[in-house]
C-alpha cells in the first residue's frame, strides 16, 4: 500500500517538533516536571478552579491517568483540592502558592527556550515560522490571536507586492506582469502619499502580516479602493469585510462622495465583500492581462 505523502508530511513534522521541544524527555526544560505535568500546571494557572473531569476533557487525558498525576503533584505541595460548595461530590483543583512559583519558573524557562529558537532564525524566517504556525492553529481549530489593523511602515510595501505576486500566481495563475502592476500602484501610493486623504491599512495577527488594503485619491470627490489582500491563514475571520469597512469609513471622513474599484470577475470572494458593503457593478470589460483572458469589473459606492 502506497503511503499518502500528506500523512507522511504531518508525521515527519510531528517527529521534528516533539524532538525540538523535548517532548520525549522525562524532565521538561531541565525541571522536575514532565511535559504533561507542565501542561497541567499551565491550565490550573490560567483557569479558575477546575474539576478533574473538565481538566481531563480539556487535555484529552484518561481520567485515571490524570488522577494519578495530580496525586503526585499534591504530594509535592503544588496542587490542592477542595469540595465544591453545595456539591460535595465535585472536587475543585487549584495551584498552591508553591505551585504558582513552580509554574512561574516553568513559564520563564519556556519563554527563554522559544525566544532562543526564534533568535536563531533570520528576521524573515521568524515571520514565516509564526505565520505558518498560525495557519496550522487556525486549520486545526485552535484560537489564534486577534487581528489588529495599523498604518503602513517600512517593509510593508515590499511585502504587499511580494504576496500579491505569490498568491495570485498560486491561486489564479497570473504571471509576473500582475506583480509588476501591483509594484507600480504601491510605488505611486508612496511617492504621492497624502495622509489627509489616503491610507494603507496592514492587518497583523501575533505580529505577522495577514492582510492589507489601500485607499487612494482618484479625483477631488472620488476615492479608489486598491490592493485588497487577505492571507489564506486569515480567511474566514471577516477580515476582508473589516478592511473594506475601514476604507469606507475613512473615505466618508475625508470628504469623498464616491468610491470606485476595479477587480476581475473570477475573484468571487472579493466580489462578495464588495456587494455586502453596498458597491454596485457599473461596467464589465473583457481584456487579456497577466497571461490570461479576464473580465474586468468596475464597481462604485455612493457615500
Amino acid at each position: 500500500m502506497t503511503a499518502d505523502p500528506r500523512v507522511e508530511a504531518v508525521r515527519r513534522f510531528n517527529r521534528l517538533y516533539t524532538r525540538r521541544i523535548g517532548a520525549l524527555q522525562a524532565a521538561h526544560l531541565d525541571t522536575p516536571f514532565s511535559l504533561t505535568e507542565a501542561r497541567v500546571l499551565y491550565e490550573l494557572a490560567h483557569r479558575d478552579e477546575l474539576t478533574l473531569s473538565v481538566l481531563a476533557g480539556e487535555l484529552r487525558l484518561d481520567p485515571g491517568y490524570l488522577s494519578r498525576l495530580l496525586r503526585g503533584l499534591e504530594r509535592r505541595g503544588l496542587v490542592a483540592r477542595r469540595r465544591a460548595a453545595g456539591d460535595s461530590r465535585r472536587q475543585l483543583l487549584r495551584l498552591t502558592p508553591k505551585g504558582a512559583r513552580a509554574f512561574a519558573d516553568l513559564e520563564a524557562r519556556t519563554r527563554d527556550e522559544v525566544g532562543g529558537m526564534l533568535r536563531g532564525l533570520p528576521g524573515e524566517a521568524r515571520a514565516r515560522l509564526v505565520e505558518a504556525l498560525g495557519a496550522v492553529e487556525s486549520l486545526l481549530g485552535g484560537q489564534a490571536g486577534s487581528v489588529r489593523l495599523r498604518p503602513h511602515r517600512h517593509g510593508d510595501i515590499g511585502w504587499v507586492v511580494q504576496r500579491h505576486g505569490e498568491l495570485y500566481r498560486e491561486e489564479y495563475g497570473y504571471d509576473e506582469r500582475f506583480e509588476a502592476l501591483v509594484a507600480e500602484i504601491a510605488a505611486r501610493f508612496i511617492q504621492r502619499y497624502d495622509a489627509r486623504r489616503e491610507r494603507c491599512w496592514i492587518a497583523e495577527r501575533d505580529g505577522v502580516r495577514v492582510g492589507a488594503v489601500f485607499l487612494v485619491r482618484k479625483a477631488e470627490k472620488t476615492a479608489q479602493l486598491r490592493l485588497l489582500l487577505v492571507e489564506p491563514a486569515a480567511r474566514g475571520l471577516g477580515l476582508g469585510r473589516r478592511l473594506v469597512g475601514e476604507c469606507i469609513a475613512f473615505a466618508r471622513q475625508a470628504g469623498y462622495r464616491r468610491m470606485v474599484l476595479w477587480t476581475q470577475s473570477e475573484l468571487a470572494a472579493a466580489r462578495g465583500i464588495y456587494v455586502k458593503a453596498g458597491f454596485r457593478l457599473v461596467r464589465r470589460e473583457p481584456h487579456r492581462s497577466f497571461g490570461k483572458r479576464l473580465v474586468g469589473e468596475y464597481w462604485e459606492l455612493r457615500l
